[in-house]
């Protein structure tokens, strides 16, 4: 592979992207998750790290920026929109895999040590999403991953990850403000099925806590069902962060 993103012998083996914009809480968590992995500046003794983190700030008001320096990862400026702020940390990683998390992903140890023990063989998938431990979220979540099986959809909460030959065979990373996951998962099983992995990654269950369980499943099938029907990504976005 060549190209000015291609790459090289001494890239790490999984570039993190995550997507910012007034996370800072939520982005310190999951750092702490991923510190161990991160490059160690003041050393190169033990060769390049195996994994880089890039978090591509939005515009954040709050010290979203701020947090990301203090624990190493790359920090890269883009206009607010999750889409683009994917594309433009994915433009800036050199990893062969790509995992794009949100900021209050909170990634298991034996989802981390399966990215990082992959060959190098392309494919694409997610991991299966967790929420809090009572019966409605863990309903919740059961029913979220047997659709995405059924489907061969992912969601940005199950932390998909995909090597960068089927990205780039894709075009990239959709650059729309919403939907971005169902655009990207639509365009990659047009190539092959996702890997649907059994090691859990959490995400929060605020949403579904803030605007009740059926009000949110209902509002989400909706924008899903409208977006399938031709609907624009840019107004959805705009409706769904006013609701």
């Amino acid at each position: 592979m060549s190209g000015p993103n291609a790459p090289h012998r001494d890239a790490p083996r999984v570039s993190v992207v995550i997507p910012v914009l007034n996370d800072a809480a939520a982005l310190a968590a999951l750092l702490v998750r991923l510190s161990a992995r991160l490059p160690d500046n003041d050393s190169e003794a033990h060769g390049p790290s195996a994994l880089e983190v890039i978090v591509v700030d939005g515009g954040s008001l709050d010290e979203s920026a701020q947090v990301a320096s203090a624990y190493g990862a790359e920090v890269v400026r883009a206009a607010p929109g999750r889409g683009g702020q994917l594309a433009d940390g994915i433009d800036r990683a050199r990893g062969d895999w790509l995992w794009l998390l949100h900021a209050d992903s909170e990634p298991s140890a034996e989802a981390l040590a399966h990215l990082l023990g992959r060959s190098g063989t392309p494919a694409w998938g997610r991991f299966s999403v967790s929420l809090e431990d009572s019966f409605p979220m863990k309903t919740i979540a059961y029913m979220m991953n047997l659709r995405s099986r059924l489907t061969a959809i992912c969601t940005g909460d199950q932390g998909i990850f995909v090597h960068r030959t089927l990205l780039d065979a894709i075009g990239g990373m959709p650059r729309q403000p919403l939907m971005e996951d169902i655009e990207l998962s639509r365009r990659l099983k047009r190539l092959q099925p996702p890997d649907c992995r059994p090691e859990r990654i959490g995400t929060s269950p605020r949403r579904w806590r803030r605007d009740g369980i059926l009000r949110t499943v209902l509002a989400m099938w909706a924008f899903r069902l409208r977006y399938w029907l031709g609907a624009d990504a840019v107004r959805l976005a705009r409706e769904y962060y006013r609701s």
